[in-house]
């Protein structure tokens, strides 16, 4: 079986990475030349004048002992900052920057990828950012995640409940450094992997500010096309499938009979057959949005990519610098930030401490993580339990976390329905449905999404997060 159904219970569950290796040890554990930790930016090379937001970029040590630093942007709210919420911003992995982000996802930048033709890309304004409707803290976690470092090669090592720890660290530093922002609403969100620890985090904070330890005015958190668990999220990809027309009738009953509707590990040669089929039929569908161009990039030599032309394994081998990016592939603007970032200027004005991280990546899948939280599910009750609002999202094209695994375990809480699932509306169009439940919880489909939601319809998700932070019926 591949990873897509049969494998991921073995990666779930692995709670000790392998040895370092140096690569990796080089990457997240370099000396450093250390400057100032907090840095004001007004421009950016690649943005055509002056930045029409607040930027600041800064470290904020994590872990004093093993010399852990976590790298942050922090844009403030383009509306109000003195009164909007400010939101804690993880993306998913583990590994992927926060950079990601901020410039594909729900920051105000993005990269011109049609109009790039040699040398460092051009980033332009994006109007429909979440920084209308809040101040962001986009950070890079954990350790080894984009910018963010370990001075020490124990430090490198991290987890689940590490994590946890550690963002709380940096939330009780970064405020007060930034006393300004300690009365005003925080929500902690993310997406993706994030899924896992942003409830878990929030009820952290949770216990804290209510034992009065902390000076956290938490008012709830969200997460989007977000892990929970292996049981819901990777069982409810057959289903998905046959939901959505790439598995036929016959193989999907055929699968779910012999499987007994349990796809992760398989419990019999019949199921794992089938399994084997279903995995055949679909390994060529873009996992992150099934409408989407599946494209595999590589690069055999400096200067050129290779992108694969056909199902019989054949590629061409495209230039980089001449316009030669797939405009119909996605991962090519994940190239364009790769170049960016790396660029010795860029990370100048960026104030990136020199030494600390020899090659920039969009997601370091290669980081000694593990995965010791295997569930996220029981934190989801207990915050909401304590009435703390939560917003549920999910691209309803997303096949790596299908919305039918994340409604099968919210339906698991045993919540009461208090506005049956219907269509919500931007500009008078449907923009996804949505369901209302006891405790606070709303669930909503983004139409037409994929992983992760806001990349693909940035103004609907910014309508459905304004509408839900004012408490409004999306």
């Amino acid at each position: 079986m591949g990873e897509r159904f049969g494998m991921a219970e073995s990666k779930e569950t692995n709670t000790r990475p392998p040895p370092l290796l140096l690569s990796v040890l080089v990457f997240c554990c370099s000396l450093c030349q250390i400057i100032s930790a907090q840095k004001i930016i007004t421009t950016l090379p690649g943005f055509d004048g002056p930045l029409p937001f607040s930027l600041e970029t800064g470290y904020l040590e994590v872990d004093e002992e093993k010399g852990v630093e976590f790298f942050y942007y922090f844009i403030e709210s383009e509306s109000n900052p003195e009164e909007d919420p400010l939101m804690l911003w993880l993306t998913g992995g583990p590994g992927c920057s926060s950079f990601s982000g901020l410039v594909f996802e729900i920051g105000p930048l993005s990269f011109d990828l049609p109009g790039y033709r040699d040398g460092l890309p051009s980033l332009f304004y994006k109007a429909d950012s979440w920084t209308q409707a809040g101040n962001i803290i986009f950070v890079d976690s954990p350790v080894g995640t984009g910018f963010s470092y370990s001075s020490t090669a124990e430090g490198c090592q991290t987890s689940d409940s590490q994590t946890v720890h550690q963002l709380q660290t940096f939330l009780y530093k970064w405020l007060d450094k930034h006393p300004k922002f300690k009365s005003n609403p925080l929500y902690i969100s993310g997406d993706s992997y994030s899924g896992k620890i942003v409830p878990i985090l929030t009820l952290e904070i949770a216990i804290a500010q209510e034992s009065n330890n902390a000076t956290f005015n938490l008012k709830g958190y969200l997460v989007g096309n977000p892990v929970t668990s292996t049981r819901y999220d990777t069982d409810s990809k057959v289903p998905f499938a046959h939901g959505t027309g790439l598995i036929s009738d016959e193989l999907y009953e055929s699968t779910k009979e012999s499987c007994a509707g349990k796809y992760t590990n398989p419990s019999n040669v019949q199921c794992a057959s089938y399994l084997n089929v279903v995995d055949a039929v679909t390994k060529d569908i873009r996992g992150a949005h099934i409408l989407e161009p599946s494209c595999e990039f590589h690069s055999p030599r400096p200067g050129y990519i290779r992108i694969k032309r056909d199902e019989r394994g054949h590629y061409d081998e495209v230039p980089l610098f001449n316009s030669g990016l797939p405009l119909e592939c996605r991962e090519s603007g994940y190239l364009l930030a790769t170049f960016w970032a790396n660029n010795e200027t860029v990370r100048y004005m960026l104030g990136i401490r020199k030494g600390t991280v020899a090659g920039w990546h969009r997601c370091n899948y290669s980081l000694p993580y593990a995965k010791d939280i295997p569930s996220s599910l029981p934190y989801h009750l207990k915050v909401t339990n304590k009435g703390y609002p939560a917003l549920i999202y999910s691209g309803d094209h997303d096949f790596d976390i299908p919305h039918v695994g994340t409604q099968d375990w919210i339906r698991s809480l045993n919540f009461s329905i208090v506005d049956d699932w219907r269509p919500w509306y931007v500009g008078g169009q449907v923009a996804g449905f949505t369901r209302r439940y006891s405790n606070n919880l709303t669930f909503a489909t983004v139409k037409g999404a994929g992983h992760t939601a806001p990349e693909y319809k940035p103004k609907e998700c910014l309508e459905m997060l304004q509408r839900w932070l004012a408490r409004a019926s999306l």
